[in-house]
Parts: structure tokens; C-alpha cells; sequence
């Protein structure tokens, strides 16, 4: 066993109705005003409604930012991050999906009263330094996992994307209420389910960093999202699925915090700067592709996966076979989620292909991570499989 190293969160409360409980939750950290970053949609919804009585039944004084969009770009993260400094919170908690949450760890870090850096100095690995304010973190998607990881990913410019990687953006505290997902879309399930299986896939397989930890994680996170994803897509008032999927989507966070994505996202991440496509999607759309390319390197560990994603299936093969039929078993479930399969449907001009492989070769921090080398050339083919 090679050494390694494993970050992970103070405490996680897995809890139905938990959010409406946040007031108590503050009180005993002795806060006395938080703010809430949060989307339009929350706020339109309300979900949020509950987590603020609750701080005002706690005589906590709970503010709102609610202009996060999706792929935040760096104004309106400055927006919130300058929110947060006028109004001197003692907290910063994020709620909704992983847009949200990103916000809040930046806004935690960088309207600290001792934080002297800037938002731009913070990108990269291990670059921000120095303390944060007390953050905790609420999901209102099953995917994403950014609750309890390392990382927040920033739009930087029209098409492009920086990321921040540091144990600082840890939150102090995650609460998981499955019941704040009962409302989500079908679409928008489906989507960051998917998200959170390939985060998971992609710990498992991690060149680098894949760690006994991780693998614990991820293998546990996909016994749980793969069964669960269909019913909570088609039936999501089934509490049963919609909690399996919040805590799946969490332990495939813990587990790419630890032993990080790779070549899936490296490409997904140009499909939502150029065309606005949802991350979740994205990953989605270039999966099965970004998996067979690995087939040379991965088979064994995609071999290792298939009956726990899978349990009903026989997997009699070699390594060879029965990673050949995970994937095409995987292309099944994406169909039976109605999610759009090829690039084609999503409108982005073939022309284009070239474009979005040089973007994604920018992605290092992520491709070192791939279990095979991608080039340029075998990134396009990719895109073009996906086409």
C-alpha cells in the first residue's frame, strides 16, 4: 500500500428535517448572525424558509444571499464574498447544489477579517492559506458532493474554469436532509445522480491518489445511487431512494475529495463553459466514452465495480467483458433516465469538436488524474464517439 492521506469533515448530521432545525444547530456554535448563499430558485421555492425561522426562533439573525447562478462566474462570487464583509456575519453557510456551495467556502475564506488574499491567489492546489469563517453546508441535489469536499470551481472567463483546492474549504458541519431533494425535477435528478456515480467511478480508478479510504467511499456510494437512481427520477417522493441518493452522493464526495476526478470531467467542464450545458449532464454525456478509452488501463477496477452497481446482473467474463457490459449497462440506465445521449442533441456543431478537445487539455489539474494519458487527438476521438 502506497501512503497516503485522507481529509474529511468535522461532522455530518444525516438527518430528515435537519435544515429546520438550523437554529439550534447555531446556537450551540454561539453564532450570533449567519448568511445563507443560496440561487433564485431556493429562494423562489422557499426551501430556504424553514432554515430561517428556525434561526429566528434561535434569536440568530439569518441573512439572504440569493444571486448565486450556475458555473458562478468571479463577479458575482466577489458580490457575495463583499455581502458578507459589510454585513460582519459570523457564519457562512451554503444552501442548494454544488454553485452554491462553492460560493459559500470562497465567501468563508475571503471575508474572514485576517484573509489578505485575493480571489485570483487562491486558485489552484493548496494555494489558500490562513483561516475561514465557521461554514456549514446544506445540499439541496443528490450529486455534487461538494458538501464535503476540498474543492470550488470558479467561471473565469467566457468559457473558461479555475478551481480552488484546499482542506480549508472543509465545512465544520454538513447537514443532509433528504427531505429539501422530495421537489427536485426529474431532469435535474437524474443529472446530478449521474454526477455523483461518476465521481465515484473516477475516485475508484484515480492514477494517483486512489487510497483504501476513497475506495470504501466510492464503492459504498455506488451500491447506493445506481439501485436508488431510477426510482428517485421516476417516483421522487420515495423517501427511501431520496435519502440513498443524498447520503450516495455524499460518500462520492468524500471519496474524490481524497482520490480526485479525472478525464470525465476534464471534459465535461469545456461542454458547460461553451454551451451552458448543466455539469451534471455534461459528465453524463461523455461517460461511457471517457470509460472506454480507459478499458486498457481500468479494466480490473471497472470489473471490481460492475456487481455492486449492478447486483442483479451476471458478470461471468474476463476483467475485459464484464467492464464492456458495465458500461453498456450504464448507456442503458442513462436511457432509461431520458437524459440526452449524444452531443448531436444538444445542438454543438461537430465543427466544434476540435475546440472543446484544446479546452479540455487546459483541465491538468484533472487529466493527471486519468487512469490512461489523453492527448489532444485521443480527446477529440472521445467527442467525436460522444458526437
Amino acid at each position: 500500500m502506497h501512503a497516503f492521506s485522507y481529509f474529511s469533515c468535522q461532522h455530518i448530521i444525516c438527518e430528515a428535517g435537519a435544515a429546520a432545525h438550523l437554529g439550534e444547530t447555531c446556537k450551540r456554535q454561539v453564532f450570533g448572525s449567519v448568511l445563507i448563499v443560496t440561487d433564485p430558485s431556493i429562494k423562489q421555492l422557499g426551501l430556504h424558509q424553514p432554515a430561517l425561522d428556525s434561526l429566528a426562533k434561535a434569536n440568530i439573525k439569518g441573512l439572504l444571499f440569493s444571486e448565486v447562478r450556475a458555473d458562478p462566474p468571479e463577479s458575482v462570487v466577489m458580490d457575495a464574498v463583499n455581502f458578507a464583509k459589510n454585513a460582519q456575519v459570523d457564519a457562512i453557510i451554503g444552501f442548494g447544489g454544488g454553485s452554491s456551495m462553492d460560493v459559500a467556502k470562497i465567501v468563508a475564506l475571503l471575508a474572514h477579517s485576517e484573509c489578505d488574499q485575493s480571489l485570483m491567489e487562491i486558485y489552484g492546489v493548496g494555494n489558500a492559506v490562513g483561516k475561514r469563517l465557521p461554514l456549514i453546508q446544506i445540499p439541496t441535489t443528490a450529486g455534487t458532493g461538494s458538501e464535503v469536499t476540498q474543492v470550488a470551481i470558479v467561471t473565469t472567463g467566457e468559457a473558461s474554469k479555475m478551481g480552488a483546492v484546499t482542506p480549508l474549504f472543509l465545512p465544520d458541519i454538513a447537514i443532509l436532509d433528504y427531505e429539501l431533494t422530495l421537489g427536485l425535477p426529474a431532469h435535474i435528478t437524474a443529472a446530478t445522480g449521474i454526477d455523483a456515480m461518476v465521481h465515484a467511478i473516477e475516485a475508484y480508478t484515480n492514477k494517483l491518489k486512489k487510497n483504501p479510504m476513497s475506495d470504501m467511499m466510492a464503492k459504498e456510494a455506488l451500491r447506493l445511487l445506481t439501485p436508488n437512481i431510477k426510482t428517485a427520477v421516476h417516483n421522487g417522493s420515495v423517501t427511501a431512494a431520496r435519502e440513498a441518493m443524498l447520503l450516495g452522493a455524499m460518500l462520492a464526495g468524500q471519496a474524490f475529495a481524497n482520490s480526485p476526478v479525472a478525464a470525465v470531467h476534464a471534459l465535461a467542464y469545456p461542454l458547460g463553459g461553451h454551451f451552458h450545458i448543466p455539469h451534471g449532464l455534461s459528465n453524463s454525456l461523455v461517460l461511457p466514452h471517457v470509460m472506454r478509452f480507459n478499458l486498457e488501463s481500468s479494466a480490473p477496477l471497472y470489473a471490481e465495480l460492475a456487481p455492486l452497481m449492478f447486483p442483479e446482473e451476471v458478470f461471468a467474463g474476463t476483467d475485459q467483458e464484464n467492464s464492456a457490459k458495465l458500461i453498456y449497462l450504464i448507456e442503458g440506465l442513462i436511457a432509461e433516465l431520458e437524459l440526452p445521449r449524444t452531443l448531436r442533441e444538444m445542438d454543438i456543431p461537430e465543427s466544434f469538436l476540435p475546440a472543446l478537445a484544446q479546452d479540455a487539455m487546459l483541465q491538468t489539474r484533472l487529466l493527471i488524474n486519468n487512469p490512461r494519458e489523453v492527448t489532444i487527438e485521443s480527446a477529440l476521438e472521445i467527442y467525436k464517439a460522444a458526437y
